[in-house]
């Protein structure tokens, strides 16, 4: 069904996917818990702005690495205003990460306005290019997710405390950078939804679950219709979260 050529292009975009979708599963949980659903939005557009600016100067986007470092920087920094805010301000958290998602994303417009390709850097950032990513493009992000995973595991308070929302900023620097920013807010949020009234011990392996599927059905729907990538999994990993929470659903009924 699929060539060498077609299967060197999709390979290293599902590695990409299961990339982002190990460390996003486990935080989404906790972003739900948390009841800050915006907030991957938010520090997801914080960090495109920050890949936006070091584009508008020709100095700095010459530097090297500037398309992680910087979008990490403004990530960082949005995850401290982020966290001050969920404490001095807890009973409007959710609406003021809203207002901190909409500002970024008009600034981002703003700053684009006159560029001649500020239009399709947008679109990049937004959609992502998932199709397009390189075996050498996932070193990084590889080292950076096992890292976090096995501090977690050796130190799972960190979910609790204010260092989640720095755990949260640099894991969603490097999964804009790969994946943009729809995909990466539907990966954080879709499985733990599906999952959100499952109360059995296997609750985090069927959130894996369902990004999984998500990730292999949007790919290869991508691939056969010839549809923008990130939509595709976007769609198809919405209806996965639909079905398993349909069976969740209907497993709770019988039980």
């Amino acid at each position: 069904m699929f060539d060498a050529e077609l299967l060197s292009i999709l390979l290293p975009a599902l590695v990409a996917g299961l990339l982002v979708l190990s460390t996003h599963v486990l935080l989404g949980q906790q972003v739900l818990k948390r009841g800050i659903i915006f907030i991957d939005l938010a520090i997801a557009q914080v960090a495109a702005l920050g890949a936006i600016v070091s584009h508008m100067d020709h100095n700095i986007e010459d530097m090297p690495f500037v398309h992680v470092w910087m979008p990490a920087l403004f990530a960082l920094a949005g995850a401290g205003v982020i966290a001050w805010m969920a404490k001095k301000l807890t009973s409007e958290l959710e609406a003021m990460i809203g207002c901190f998602y909409v500002l970024s994303a008009v600034a981002a417009m703003l700053l684009l306005a006159n560029d001649p390709h500020g239009a399709e850097l947008l679109k990049q950032l937004m959609s992502g290019q998932i199709l397009w990513v390189s075996w050498s493009q996932l070193v990084l992000p590889a080292v950076v997710s096992a890292a976090i995973l096995v501090l977690i595991a050796l130190r799972p308070q960190l979910l609790d405390g204010a260092g989640f929302y720095f755990l949260f900023a640099i894991v969603i620097t490097l999964s804009v950078e790969l994946v943009g920013v729809y995909l990466v807010f539907s990966t954080l949020i879709l499985p733990a939804l599906a999952l959100n009234k499952f109360t059995g011990k296997s609750k985090l392996a069927w959130a894996y679950a369902v990004g999984i599927v998500g990730y292999i059905a949007g790919l290869l729907l991508s691939a056969t219709y010839d549809l923008p990538s990130g939509a595709a999994i976007v769609a198809t990993l919405a209806i996965s979260a639909l079905v398993f929470r349909q069976l969740v659903k209907l497993r709770s009924t019988t039980a």
